[in-house]
């Protein structure tokens, strides 16, 4: 595995943006201006990945704060999540 730099200039985003888009594929790429961070550049299959780990965990989170000796029924509640 080739670990890329994460880091790109401003100038450099102008200069190149294609070349900065593939290479926030896999990783944020943070975005400097005068050796700050002002941005983090992050690819479609990335921003894709990071949503849906975010879902599965709000749906694991209500499943598990729902109390079922309530009487709140599994399936009604799945619906609700669209699960």
């Amino acid at each position: 595995m080739v670990i890329m730099d994460t880091t790109i200039s401003i100038s450099q985003l102008k200069r190149n943006p294609s070349k900065a888009i593939i290479l926030s594929d896999d990783y944020p790429l943070a975005v400097k201006n005068r050796s700050e961070i002002k941005a983090y550049l992050i690819g479609k299959q990335l921003y894709e990945n990071i949503i849906e780990h975010l879902e599965d965990y709000i749906d694991k989170k209500a499943v598990k704060e729902t109390d079922f000796k309530a009487g709140r029924d599994f399936e009604e509640l799945a619906k609700e999540l669209n699960v």
